[in-house]
């Protein structure tokens, strides 16, 4: 049986890497681009090829992903993890890299999808597409809001080719590389499980899973979406998150200082 030919972008850390496993699993033929070679174990696990290549190097991109149809054949998944960690101007890396370079992989391979099977794009933002989070700059923001705008114009664009487009945002998550910095961090892992409706933070398999789903005949009429994975966290209320995370004795006060009428 043909096996289908998921092409990740950023698949060699992180939630990448977890997917290109989980994929693996699944019997999927995977090209997996990364700026970064991948671990040295990961070159063991069979029907996957790994290219490193700067996705600002637009001739090079070319043929990464010229080969990688050679190599697997027309596509079934095309899933999008990168984001920008130079050193020089943010803005215009963070633009280039979750913006342009998106597009333009996009656009490259848009004619090079499978018609024999079903067809997904998904690209992976953040919370920060919606919300404000201090320790990330502006660029970071504005180019996760971009990514989840870029998510319904291709969702509409491509949906007479049949090709499902879609998002995933999450919030901070387990991975392989940050674990053990969580758990020596005892009271900052502590504090995710208490805001987190579910108890427990996500990870990068609950990442993974998600978008396996979004890539497989079961989310067949899915598109255009934002899938958020994060817990509950994001549907709570900012005040009453403030309120449980204040110390009993403070909050006493703030409560009678509330109930006091105002005095003109």
């Amino acid at each position: 049986m043909k096996r289908k030919h998921s092409l990740i972008v950023g698949g060699t850390r992180g939630t990448g890497r977890a997917l290109v496993r989980t994929l693996a699993r699944e019997g999927h033929a995977l090209s997996v681009i990364g700026k970064r070679s991948p671990v040295e174990t990961d070159r063991s696990i069979p029907n996957i090829h790994y290219w490193v290549v700067d996705l600002l190097d637009q001739k090079r991109l070319g043929e990464v992903l010229a080969e990688a149809i050679s190599q697997n054949g027309k596509l079934s998944n095309l899933v999008f993890f990168q984001r920008y960690r130079g050193e020089g101007d943010d803005w215009e890396g963070e633009m280039q890299t979750s913006l342009t370079a998106t597009r333009n992989v996009i656009e490259r391979l848009v004619d090079k999808f499978d018609d024999t099977t079903e067809k997904s794009i998904v690209i992976v933002s953040s919370l920060a597409g919606y919300y404000i989070t201090e320790e990330q700059p502006l660029s970071y923001h504005v180019a996760k809001a971009g990514l989840n705008q870029i998510v319904r114009f291709y969702a509409v664009a491509l949906g007479p080719k049949q090709v499902r487009v879609n998002c995933v945002s999450s919030g901070t998550i387990l991975k392989e590389e940050s674990k053990d910095f969580y758990l020596q961090n005892e009271k900052l892992l502590n504090l995710y499980k208490k805001i987190t409706p579910l108890g427990r933070m996500g990870t990068s398999k609950d990442i993974a899973d998600v978008i396996a789903f979004l890539c497989s005949p079961k989310a067949l009429f899915i598109t255009g979406q934002n899938i958020v994975v994060d817990g509950g966290i994001s549907i709570q209320s900012h005040e009453s998150l403030a309120r449980q995370l204040t110390p009993l004795k403070d909050l006493n006060v703030l409560r009678q200082t509330h109930r006091k009428p105002n005095r003109i």
